[in-house]
């Protein structure tokens, strides 16, 4: 992309100014990315240098997308404004005097007049011809405004972006979680998760599947999960998984079941999700089967477990009651067809009807 120049009236090359309302008023609403852009250029600005959107992309480890993002949610905010030339590149972002906006988001932006590189023109106010994503509706309520409120999308708008470059990648998406065509409602969806929650597209896929796999497929919940997380400042399916799996009850009691301590790996919730998913096996099934591993094996206890479990899937188990007639009948193939008056005695009886654990450890970790 091509670099473009941030401009203001007044700069300091040695240091950084940040008004005290952005950190009272704003920094609370934004997330890590958004925070990172803002006060990048008010550094380039402020050392009078220019930057490009792949440059700050660079810089942060972040997509070119998550920097425009950024950059589109605090143009929302009406702290600077964005040039685009003929082509629709990026050529200019006009930084706005925050003290001068006062300590409520007005439904006024302060944009700028044309700028060039040899000359810049003192910021005015104008009043929006397009209304702003806080309040889509035009109406001036006074009221402190909710900042993940939904707005009313309009035809035109869901149109727009429909167009954009990823949209249909993510609608395929959601459609092949939910097992059917999209609504325009749920569009309107995906496209508030993109404009106010400024989601990226890994973790609005993570969102629907996360809500399908626990049997959601409404909206309405999908909407109130993703708003938790923006709330919470969740940007990533990593930092969401883990929140996710933080108050996921079952997790922890399966993990505790099999002497596991602290979040599980990756590879531990694929096991636990094929046991309570895939296997369909209830929790008390699933410690039934931990209880065994643990007196059997200090090392690779799941792989271990997953071996218990698979066995009695395929034996169509269902309940604790299927596992204690499986273990009747495996007492019963042990004993042996006549018993001699040598081998008659309790101890010798006792050892025919109990597994014997060494040999079971040998044979489910060898295969």
């Amino acid at each position: 992309m091509t670099h473009f120049n941030i401009y203001k009236n007044s700069s300091s090359v040695d240091s950084t100014a940040i008004s005290n309302l952005f950190i009272d008023e704003y920094m609370t609403g934004a997330n890590d990315a958004q925070l990172k852009v803002y006060l990048y250029l008010l550094r380039m600005m402020s050392a009078h240098e220019a930057t490009s959107v792949s440059d700050i992309a660079d810089k942060f480890n972040h997509t070119e997308k998550e920097v425009l993002r950024a950059l589109k949610y605090w143009e929302k905010q009406g702290l600077l404004s964005l040039d685009f030339d003929v082509n629709k590149n990026l050529v200019g972002i006009n930084i706005v005097d925050i003290t001068a906006r006062g300590r409520k988001p007005m439904a006024t932006a302060i944009v700028p007049t044309l700028v060039s590189p040899t000359h810049t023109t003192p910021l005015r106010t104008v009043t929006l011809q397009q209304p702003m994503a806080e309040d889509l509706t035009g109406e001036e309520t006074g009221e402190e405004t909710d900042p993940y409120a939904k707005p009313t999308y309009t035809t035109a708008q869901l149109k727009s972006f429909k167009e954009q470059e990823n949209t249909a990648q993510l609608f395929f998406i959601a459609e092949s979680y939910l097992g059917k065509p999209l609504t325009p409602s749920e569009m309107k969806s995906i496209l508030y998760f993109t404009d106010v929650l400024n989601f990226s597209d890994d973790l609005i896929d993570y969102l629907i599947q996360y809500c399908v796999d626990r049997g959601k497929k409404d909206f309405r919940y999908i909407e109130k999960v993703a708003v938790s997380w923006a709330t919470a400042g969740i940007t990533t399916p990593k930092q969401a998984q883990k929140n996710a799996t933080k108050y996921d009850q079952n997790v922890y009691t399966i993990m505790n079941g099999l002497g596991k301590s602290g979040s599980p790996t990756t590879k531990e919730m694929e096991y636990i999700s094929r046991w309570t998913k895939e296997y369909g096996f209830s929790t008390d099934v699933i410690l039934e089967a931990c209880g065994r591993t643990v007196l059997a094996t200090d090392r690779q206890r799941f792989a271990y477990a997953e071996k218990i479990l698979c066995n009695w899937h395929e034996q169509k188990v269902h309940h604790i009651s299927d596992i204690e007639k499986m273990d009747d009948m495996h007492r019963q193939s042990k004993k042996p067809a006549s018993v001699t008056p040598k081998s008659a005695n309790q101890f010798n009886r006792f050892a025919q009807n109990t597994y014997d654990f060494t040999l079971l450890e040998e044979e489910l970790l060898s295969n």
